[in-house]
C-alpha cells in the first residue's frame, strides 16, 4: 500500500494582488496537512496576466522563501495556476469513425478524438489549453458517460475546450524558471478552487462557483459531476477599491482599508449619520466618509460584477430545466469575504447561495487564517500537486501488479494476450492530460530558451 502521508506538494498562486506559495501534505487520514505558508504583495500582475517579469519574479521568490522559512522544506518544483482575462472557453462536437467496431473502445480511441479536438484552429496566438469531454456519442446512442468497453464504429463526444493566450503562459513559465524553480504542473485557477470548496453532491446536483480575486472574477459551472462552462470576468476587488478611491478623493490604500473594514454589499445596512474620518495627507485635515455612500459606491459596482457573472450562468442555459442548477451558486476568494455580498447575490440571481471556505480537505489543527477563501486556489492548487504524486505513484507500482494479474489468467486466444500486453501502455495514455503535456512542452521550450 502507498504510504500517502510521505507526499509533499507546492502550490503556487499568482495573483493580481497577491502571490501566495502554501505547502502540503497528505497525512494518515487522508486530509491536508499544511506546512508552510508564504504571502507576497504581487506587483507585475494586472488582471491575472503577467506585465512585469522582473517585478513578479521578486514576489514569487519572497513568497517562497516565506513558506520554505515556516516549513523547513526546500522547494523545488510548484504547481501553478492559469488564469486572467485572457482564458476562455467554448463547446465543440467532433467525432471519429472506428476502423473496426467489432473491437471494444478503449483508452486509444478516446486520445485520438481529443487530439482530433487539439487540432482545431484557433485566434492567432492562442492556444487550446485543456479539452474536457463531457459526454459521449456510441453509433448515436447519447448520454453516455464512460464509452471504454462499448461496441461501436463511431464515437461522438462534446467537449469543454479552454484556451488562452500562449505568450502569458510562456511569461507565467518564464517567472517560475528564472525564480529558480521547476515548473511541475498547471491547473485552471477556476478548477483548482472548485476542488478546494465544493462537494461532489454540489457538483452532481449542479453549482456555479464564482471566485472573486483582486483583479478577475472567475466561474466554473458544474452539473452531473462534469465541468460544463467556465469565463473569466475582467473585474475583481481592485475595481471596487478604485471605486472608492475615485469617490472618496482618498488614496489606494485608505480605498482598501476602508472596503475590508466597514464596506458593505447593502447600502440599506447603513444609517445616514454613520461616518468614518480618514486622515488627513502631510498635515491636511482628516476627511469624514459617510458609510451610506460607501456602501452605495460599492453596492453599484459589486451588482455590475454580479451581472456579467450571471449572464454567463444564462449563456450556459441554467433557466432550462435539464440545466438547472440546484446547488446554487458558491462564493469564494478574497472577494467573497465583502459584507453582506451573499445577501446580495441572492437577491440579484435568485439563486441559492453560500461562501466557500477550502476547509473540508484540511486537516482539523490547520490556522484559521488557511482555511480563508482568500486560500481557496492555493489549496486547490496543493491538492492537484499531491493527486498528481499518487497517479504517478500508482503508475510506477502498476507494471508488477498487471504481470501479475496476467499470470492468473487463462487465454487461449492471440487477441486476448495482445490485448493484455498493451495495458500498461493505455493506462499511461489515460493518465497523462493535456495539461501535463502542455506543462512538458512548456519546459521544454523554456529549457530551449535558454
Amino acid at each position: 500500500m502507498i504510504m500517502k502521508e510521505n507526499m509533499i506538494s507546492i502550490g503556487l498562486d499568482i495573483g493580481t494582488t497577491k502571490i501566495v506559495a502554501m505547502i502540503g501534505q497528505t497525512n494518515e487520514y487522508n486530509k491536508m496537512k499544511i506546512l508552510g505558508v508564504g504571502k507576497s504583495i504581487s506587483l507585475g500582475v494586472h488582471r491575472g496576466v503577467v506585465n512585469n517579469i522582473t517585478q513578479t519574479i521578486q514576489s514569487i521568490q519572497q513568497a517562497v522563501s516565506e513558506a520554505e522559512e515556516l516549513s523547513g522544506i526546500k522547494v523545488d518544483g510548484v504547481t501553478v495556476g492559469i488564469a486572467g482575462q485572457h482564458i476562455r472557453s467554448l463547446q465543440h462536437s467532433d467525432y471519429i469513425t472506428r476502423n473496426n467496431s467489432e473491437q471494444v473502445i478503449d483508452e486509444s480511441d478516446i486520445e485520438k478524438l481529443i487530439n482530433q479536438v487539439h487540432k482545431l484552429v484557433m485566434l492567432p496566438g492562442e492556444e487550446i489549453i485543456h479539452v474536457l469531454p463531457q459526454e459521449f456519442k456510441v453509433d448515436g446512442q447519447a448520454e453516455i458517460k464512460e464509452p471504454i468497453g462499448m461496441y461501436g464504429g463511431r464515437l461522438e463526444a462534446n467537449f469543454h475546450v479552454v484556451v488562452g493566450q500562449v505568450s502569458s503562459i510562456r511569461n507565467i513559465g518564464r517567472c517560475i524558471k528564472s525564480a529558480g524553480l521547476d515548473l511541475d504542473g498547471i491547473t485552471l485557477e477556476p478548477l483548482a478552487s472548485a476542488n478546494a470548496v465544493l462537494s461532489h453532491e454540489e457538483k452532481e446536483a449542479g453549482v456555479a462557483l464564482i471566485d472573486i480575486g483582486g483583479g478577475t472574477t472567475d466561474l466554473a459551472i458544474f452539473k452531473d459531476g462534469i465541468i460544463r462552462h467556465t469565463a473569466v470576468i475582467p473585474f475583481g476587488g481592485n475595481v471596487i477599491t478604485e471605486d472608492i478611491k475615485e469617490g472618496c478623493s482618498i488614496i489606494e490604500k485608505q480605498a482598501e482599508l476602508l472596503k475590508v473594514k466597514f464596506g458593505s454589499a447593502w447600502p440599506g445596512e447603513n444609517k445616514e449619520n454613520e461616518i468614518v474620518s480618514i486622515p488627513g495627507l502631510r498635515g491636511r485635515d482628516p476627511k469624514e466618509i459617510s458609510l451610506k455612500n460607501l456602501s452605495k459606491i460599492i453596492h453599484a459596482r459589486t451588482v455590475e460584477i454580479i451581472e456579467q457573472v450571471y449572464l454567463e450562468i444564462k449563456n450556459y442555459g441554467h433557466e432550462e430545466q435539464k440545466k438547472k442548477l440546484i446547488a446554487g451558486i458558491v462564493l469564494t476568494g478574497g472577494g467573497s469575504q465583502l459584507k453582506h455580498l451573499k445577501q446580495l447575490v441572492e437577491y440579484v440571481t435568485g439563486m441559492d447561495t453560500r461562501v466557500g471556505y477550502p476547509n473540508e480537505h484540511l486537516a482539523g489543527d490547520t490556522d484559521k487564517n488557511v482555511t480563508s477563501p482568500l486560500y481557496a486556489t492555493a489549496v486547490g492548487l496543493v491538492m492537484d500537486g499531491l493527486s498528481k504524486i499518487e497517479k504517478n505513484t500508482i503508475d510506477n507500482s502498476e507494471p508488477d501488479n498487471l504481470n501479475e494479474g496476467d499470470s492468473m489468467t487463462e487465454s487461449n486466444e492471440e487477441g486476448d494476450s495482445n490485448e493484455n500486453e498493451k495495458k500498461p501502455e493505455k493506462t499511461k495514455i489515460k493518465r497523462e492530460s493535456f495539461l501535463d503535456k502542455l506543462t512538458k512542452n512548456l519546459q521544454d521550450f523554456l529549457d530551449n530558451a535558454e
